[in-house]
């Protein structure tokens, strides 16, 4: 399932733009989750959503992103898919992509590294982080 969202944010002169984050993630649940908890409206704005490989990498070469949230395990494919397609040139300079997985193991996150990741964090460790990490990128906007 593809999902993009209007952009709801006007843009007043001289105001920074949020933060656009889309979300590649199969679990209605954790997405539902990641969404009430980091969309900020003015801040950080979830900006789309897709649960499978194919619409993912269609959807980021179409979509403007700023931060990706990628799960490893999807409904079709994989997260691995999605880095090699964002590598092959589908990633615009300045981008980040936090890789928010379950199997956040050492050769996993070496794997996700070597593909292009920025990050690689545990779901369920990891949590506070990737807010963290979303939030700073925002605070850097607007510095």
């Amino acid at each position: 399932m593809l999902l993009s969202l209007p952009d709801r944010s006007p843009m007043t002169p001289g105001a920074v733009r949020p933060l656009r984050v889309f979300l590649v993630e199969d679990s209605p649940l954790i997405c539902k989750r990641l969404y009430e908890s980091l969309d900020s409206p003015g801040r950080i704005e979830i900006v789309g959503h897709a649960d499978t490989e194919r619409d993912a990498t269609a959807a980021l070469g179409l979509q403007p992103w700023d931060a990706l949230v990628l799960d490893l395990r999807l409904r079709e494919g994989t997260g691995f898919g999605v880095l090699k397609a964002l590598a092959d040139g589908g990633r615009a300079t300045g981008t980040k992509v936090i890789v928010y997985t379950n199997y956040a193991l050492p050769r996993l996150r070496d794997k996700c590294t070597k593909l292009g990741a920025d990050y690689v964090l545990d779901k369920g460790a990891d949590y506070d982080r990737l807010k963290g990490l979303l939030e700073a990128m925002a605070d850097e906007r607007g510095s």
